[in-house]
Formats: C-alpha cells, sequence, structure tokens
C-alpha cells in the first residue's frame, strides 16, 4: 500500500498518516443517497440484460471536484452516471426496391398473379401419420 501524507492547506500541518475513508461510506451520502440508488438500480439492470443478452455492457462513474470559488476551503462534487446496456439482436429481412427507389416485399419485376383464391380446407383427409 502506498504511503500517505497529507498537508492542511491552511494551517500547513502535515498529517503523516491520514485515515482514509472508506469509497462506498462517502458514496452512500453523495448526493442525498441518490448517487449510491442509482448506480445500484443501473448495475442490476445491466447484469439482467447481459443475462439476456449474453453481450458485454457497461456502467460508469465520473466524479468531477473543484474548488469553491466562493469559498476555498470546500469542494464542489458533481457524478455522472453512464450506463451502457447491450442491444438485443435485431432480425433483418429481405427487401426488394421498386421502380420508384422504395423498398418492397414484392419483387416488381415478376407480375402479380391474379384471381387466386384460399383451397377451403374441411373435408381433408389424413392417409397416413408421420413417425
Amino acid at each position: 500500500m502506498t504511503t500517505r501524507t497529507r498537508t492542511d492547506p491552511v494551517t500547513g500541518e502535515v498529517n503523516e498518516s491520514p485515515v482514509i475513508r472508506p469509497f462506498a461510506d462517502w458514496l452512500r451520502e453523495q448526493s442525498r443517497g441518490r448517487t449510491h440508488e442509482e448506480l445500484s438500480e443501473a448495475l442490476w439492470d445491466l447484469i439482467s440484460r447481459v443475462e439476456e443478452t449474453h453481450k458485454k455492457g457497461s456502467l460508469t462513474l465520473t466524479l468531477s471536484i473543484e474548488p469553491l470559488k466562493e469559498n476555498k476551503d470546500m469542494l464542489a462534487v458533481t457524478d455522472e452516471i453512464k450506463l451502457k446496456l447491450p442491444e438485443f439482436d435485431r432480425p433483418g429481412s429481405i427487401a426488394y426496391v421498386d421502380h420508384d427507389g422504395n423498398l418492397s416485399r414484392n419483387n416488381p419485376n415478376q407480375p402479380e398473379l391474379t384471381g387466386l383464391r384460399a383451397v377451403e380446407d374441411d373435408n381433408v383427409t389424413i392417409l397416413k401419420e408421420a413417425v
């Protein structure tokens, strides 16, 4: 583990062994607990979608910390949560391009058969069942 020291910016006092607060403790308090709650829900959603799609996703927490202009003893902490859920595979389809340049399910170069009708199947006789 790295040895750390901290110098107080106001008094100049050096602390040779500062106690580092656990990140999880701080995270539970950030934005009154909202950040922790959103991350927990996003992680659950991500795990669920990865299991469904068998694809990779990601969850990113970005923290921005800067001194307040009006009070140099305080820091402004903002967070940003980005969730990238894996997408489901979407089936494609096949289409023709008609004479106007539009997609069509029908081949524009094949004549359309007219006068066709559905055959009634009320009197179907099964000759033999497949095994």
